[in-house]
């Protein structure tokens, strides 16, 4: 698992865990896979082509569980979030530029997921740093955070006025919204600008990563 070491160095990682190489059981941890995938397609514009949510979870399950589904097997609820039924599992997706991250919750929870990367994107920080009612603009972790907590929960960008971030620190941290709770960390590969990946979760549950490295 060096590759993940290279990758995960923030010190937000207290109270995560790393997981083994190989497939995990399904239980009582929010299981993550990040995955950076070199050989994506590039569009007319040159810009790198995300495989679709569906395909990253399929994908994630088969790495992180040894679980084989196919795109039937999967379902969305009115709020446009992810399951598996047939196993319990709650799941959300994100990706930004060549890099993805799939999150899994435990049997009976539900689960959001977001990566941001460092592009200057002032207006919407501002903004979002009045939706949050502050005096300065919002940081790309609280984007994250905040774009976590829509997937997990019943939030839109429409309903989202009023919402609290607390402070940051390590761990889980309640939010003002119903029992849903925010974490998140900084990834960062060599070479590269850093990744805030942020998790949004109807209750605390202990967190491992896993990583997979594709050609």
């Amino acid at each position: 698992m060096g590759a993940l070491m290279g990758l995960l160095l923030d010190p937000g990682l207290t109270g995560y865990t790393l997981a083994p190489d190989g497939p995990s059981a399904v239980g009582e941890a929010v299981d993550v896979l990040v995955s950076r995938h070199r050989g994506l397609p590039r569009d007319r514009m040159g810009q790198r082509m995300s495989a679709s949510g569906r395909s990253l979870i399929i994908g994630a399950l088969r790495t992180t569980y040894g679980i084989r589904i196919t795109a039937g097997d999967l379902a969305r609820d009115a709020l446009k979030r992810w399951s598996v039924p047939a196993l319990g599992l709650s799941v959300s997706v994100a990706h930004v530029g060549t890099y993805s991250a799939v999150a899994f919750a435990p049997v009976g929870r539900v689960i959001g997921v977001d990566l941001q990367d460092e592009r200057d994107r002032p207006h919407a920080l501002r903004w979002l740093g009045d939706l949050l009612g502050r005096e300065e603009p919002a940081t790309i972790r609280d984007f994250a955070e905040c774009e976590a907590l829509i997937k997990a929960s019943h939030l839109t960008k429409e309903t989202f006025a009023g919402t609290r971030l607390p402070p940051w620190q390590p761990g889980w941290r309640p939010t003002h919204t119903d029992t849903y709770e925010v974490r998140s960390v900084v990834l960062r590969a060599e070479g590269e600008p850093p990744l805030h990946l942020a998790l949004a979760c109807d209750a605390p549950a202990p967190v491992r990563f896993h990583h997979l490295e594709e050609e």
